[in-house]
């Protein structure tokens, strides 16, 4: 997939040039959500989670913050934190 509209497939992409997408697209989203057409908005959200696959693939020992997972959101919202994810 290289054509114009899409872009070039996520895991063709060097590591670089895959966050350098990833940057672009998180910018753009908010934008594109409350200007966009129905047709924009699924064509972002389709390139998004593609990229995003593709990072999350090569990257999945990735550092990972504990205040990002559920029992972190519980803590920070003071709810009791059972140790479940």
């Amino acid at each position: 997939m290289a054509d114009k509209e899409r872009g070039v497939a996520p895991e063709q992409l060097t590591d670089g040039l895959l966050l350098k997408e990833l940057e672009v697209i998180h910018r753009t989203r908010h934008e594109t959500l409350l200007y966009g057409s129905e047709d924009a908005l699924s064509t972002h959200t389709a390139r998004m989670a593609a990229l995003e696959g593709e990072y999350v693939r090569r990257h999945p020992e990735r550092a990972q913050s504990p205040g990002r997972t559920r029992a972190g959101a519980r803590a920070r919202g003071g709810e009791e934190c059972s140790g479940e994810q």
